[in-house]
């Protein structure tokens, strides 16, 4: 099982007084037993970096990404395309690049699951997550 791992599911494992940080750890700990392959994309962990700077401490952020561990899948100039008619087809959300991107990515790979606390991946339609979440 492949699982898409978006930002939000990120910050709240590592960000402890994060409301969803024990939920992120017992699904973390679900997925690991399950031998679930976790992928994040580059634009994942720019978005991840940034937010873990500016909320908690830039060494959190540092040591984040020099042990990070999950397959980092690039964007691809084709997602880049596709995030772009996500974006002018969906004028009333407010996706940002990320998350198009990432929406993106998941239909190339056939991702069926995505690990996220962001509405915005139940507003685009991937309802397919590791658990219900209230988004």
């Amino acid at each position: 099982m492949i699982v898409f791992v978006d930002t939000s599911a990120i910050a709240a494992l590592l960000i402890k007084n994060d409301s969803n940080h024990l939920l992120s750890v017992d699904i973390l700990k679900r997925l690991t037993e399950q031998g679930a392959e976790l992928i994040i994309s580059n634009f994942i962990v720019a978005e991840t970096y940034n937010l873990l700077s500016a909320r908690t401490h830039p060494s959190l952020a540092r040591r984040w990404f020099l042990t990070n561990t999950w397959n980092v899948e690039s964007v691809t100039d084709a997602d880049e395309k596709s995030a772009k008619s996500i974006i002018e087809k969906y004028e009333g959300k407010d996706f940002s690049y990320t998350d198009a991107t990432s929406f993106a990515m998941i239909k190339r790979l056939n991702i069926d699951r995505a690990f996220t606390f962001d509405h915005h991946f139940e507003q685009y339609g991937i309802n397919n997550k590791v658990t219900l979440v209230a988004v």
